[in-house]
C-alpha cells in the first residue's frame, strides 16, 4: 500500500485501525517483524496523551493520520505509535521478529527471539526507533508499514499499564501468538 492510500487506511477511529493493524509488518530500516499486539488511544479517551490538547510531547497525535508518535515512557523506554483520525494514535506493543534477527539481538543483547519485540520499549530497542521517527510519515523513507491481505484471528481484553479507562477493551493481539508483551485475559 503506497503512502497516500496507508494514510487513508489509518485516518479511521483509533480502536478500528488497531484490530487492523494485527498481522501488518513493521520495518525500520529493514529490520523489524508481525504486529501481534496492539493498543487504542482516541482524543476523548482519558487514558490518552491527547486528552487534555496539544502539547509539545503529542503534537505528532494532531498531525496527519500515518505518521509516527514516538515518546520516552517514565523517562526510559522509547514507545512507537502509528497517528490515526486527529488526537488518536496506536500503541504498537509487540512484534514477531522477522527480519533482521541479527540487528535486533545485537540492539537488545539477547538471543530469545520472543523476548526480542515483547513489549513496546523493547521493539524500539529492538527496531532502533526512538525521538528521530516522532512525527515522520510511515511509508516514505526508512519506516515502513503494510498491511496484511488476510484477517487474522484478534483477541481483545483491556489496555495494560494506564490508571485511567483501565476496562476500555482496547488491547488488540494476535490470537494464540506467543510474542505478547504478556498474555490477555481469559474469558470464563
Amino acid at each position: 500500500m503506497e503512502a497516500r492510500g496507508l494514510a487513508g487506511f489509518l485516518d479511521r477511529p483509533a480502536h478500528e485501525v488497531a484490530a487492523d493493524l494485527i498481522g501488518a509488518l513493521l520495518t525500520h530500516d529493514g529490520v523489524g517483524g508481525l504486529v501481534v499486539e496492539t493498543e487504542a488511544y482516541a482524543a476523548d479517551d482519558p487514558a490518552s496523551h491527547s486528552f487534555s490538547g496539544p502539547t509539545a510531547r503529542n503534537a505528532a497525535m494532531f498531525g496527519p493520520a500515518g505518521h509516527a508518535y514516538v515518546y520516552r515512557s517514565y523517562g526510559i523506554h522509547w514507545c512507537f505509535n502509528v497517528v490515526c483520525a486527529p488526537g488518536s494514535a496506536v500503541l504498537v506493543r509487540a512484534l514477531e521478529p522477522t527480519t533482521g534477527l541479527p540487528a535486533m539481538v545485537r540492539r537488545r543483547g539477547l538471543e530469545d527471539v520472543r523476548a526480542l519485540c515483547s513489549g513496546p520499549g523493547k521493539l524500539c530497542q529492538a527496531l532502533a526507533l526512538d525521538q528521530a521517527q516522532n512525527g515522520r510519515p510511515i511509508g516514505q523513507g526508512a519506516l515502513r508499514l503494510a498491511i496484511a491481505s488476510g484477517r487474522p484471528a484478534v483477541v481483545t481484553g483491556p489496555r495494560i499499564g494506564i490508571s485511567k479507562a483501565v476496562d476500555v477493551p482496547w488491547r488488540f493481539g494476535l490470537c494464540g501468538s506467543r510474542f505478547l508483551s504478556r498474555p490477555f485475559p481469559r474469558r470464563s
